[in-house]
């Protein structure tokens, strides 16, 4: 990006309803802050169209906040929340000038930045995340961007995303940590094991479990944690009492960002059983705090030290058990991209 003033509108299905939420996309939090911190002459709107569950204008660390409240609602409620996007647009590029347009996911968002660009001939990215690459997105055949408007999160969803839709995304931009994240992280590790994300059936906490059960067999006094809140919470309430685990693990529920970083950096090892994965974040800031990661999913086609990809529960569980029973506590931090590298990558775009 060069030195002129630019306007970047971001579409998105939620954004944090004020600086002290913490847990809504982090992420895509820190990718803006950065962004905006690099490029002080780039001008940065928000419109997220879901969350905040209501309509309203604020200002986010000095950048201004268009929410308008859709609720995660169908029906009608689509036809108007793209009339209101459209005329947020509008009158934005009517006060100054879009340069381009970011959609986070290849979904609604995606769809109203393409038609508006289309019509003012704007640059626009989809930044594919995560499941928008699985196939059954409708939103394909109703946008049907180019390749080189898209943005891959990582290697696996670049290829993912050929296999299902024959289009091959021209960009892979991958999620990065802070580096000033791993001030602590040599402390005191007394969290053998550690479990975050939402709890969805797609994480497959209840396999977290299995595997802990297992481990307990030859560890007694193995100790866990499981961060996060969803919908299948009961249903692992219910395996921890089947599998006795109440005395090795405890549910966290959502805690602020801020928390899950300090859990992180107690831990001996993130366990991360979930089926399908764009590139998670978490993974990131594990090894950037000298964990070990074990998981199901690939990411990146190179290998990533003390990133162990595993095939099924079996191996998993050996290779947490090796992990534990090693005489390094404490690993150096991997540090496999940064932020500042993720906002760099994209600021080279616009």
């Amino acid at each position: 990006m060069n030195n002129e003033s630019k306007t970047l509108v971001i579409l998105t299905p939620g954004f944090p309803e004020s600086e002290a939420d913490s847990t809504c996309l982090p992420m895509q939090q820190n990718f803006i802050k950065v962004l905006k911190k690099n490029n002080p002459n780039l001008k940065i709107i928000i419109i997220s169209f879901h969350y905040p569950y209501h309509k309203n204008t604020y200002e986010w660390f000095g950048i201004p906040v268009i929410s308008l409240g859709g609720k995660n609602k169908g029906g009608m409620v689509t036809f108007i929340l793209r009339y209101n996007a459209n005329a947020a647009l509008n009158k934005i590029n009517s006060n100054t000038r879009i340069s381009a347009i970011l959609s986070f996911w290849y979904g609604e968002c995606a769809l109203a930045g393409h038609r508006f660009t289309q019509q003012h001939h704007i640059k626009h990215y989809c930044w594919l995340l995560g499941q928008d690459a699985r196939r059954g997105n409708k939103y394909i055949k109703l946008a049907k961007l180019k390749a080189n408007e898209l943005i891959a999160l990582s290697d696996f969803l670049q290829d993912e995303f050929e296999r299902n839709y024959r289009i091959k995304p021209l960009h892979v931009i991958t999620p990065g940590v802070k580096k000033e994240f791993t001030d602590d992280a040599a402390g005191r590790r007394d969290i053998d094991i550690l479990g975050v994300g939402s709890l969805i059936p797609l994480k497959q906490f209840d396999i977290f479990l299995n595997i802990l059960f297992e481990i307990k067999k030859q560890m007694p006094a193995v100790k866990a944690v499981l961060v996060g809140n969803g919908p299948v919470k009961e249903k692992l309430q219910y395996l921890i009492r089947e599998y006795d685990l109440q005395q090795n693990i405890v549910l966290t529920g959502q805690i602020p960002y801020d928390d899950v970083l300090k859990m992180i950096q107690r831990s001996k090892v993130l366990l991360h059983p979930s089926s399908y994965e764009g590139f998670s974040g978490v993974c990131q800031e594990a090894l950037s705090a000298g964990a070990h990661v074990v998981s199901f999913c690939r990411a990146m086609k190179h290998e990533i030290e003390n990133w162990h990809i595993v095939t099924g529960k079996e191996e998993m569980t050996k290779k947490v058990i090796d992990i534990l029973q090693s005489t390094n506590e404490y690993d150096p931090p991997k540090f496999i991209f940064s932020i500042n590298d993720t906002a760099k990558a994209f600021a080279m775009l616009i």
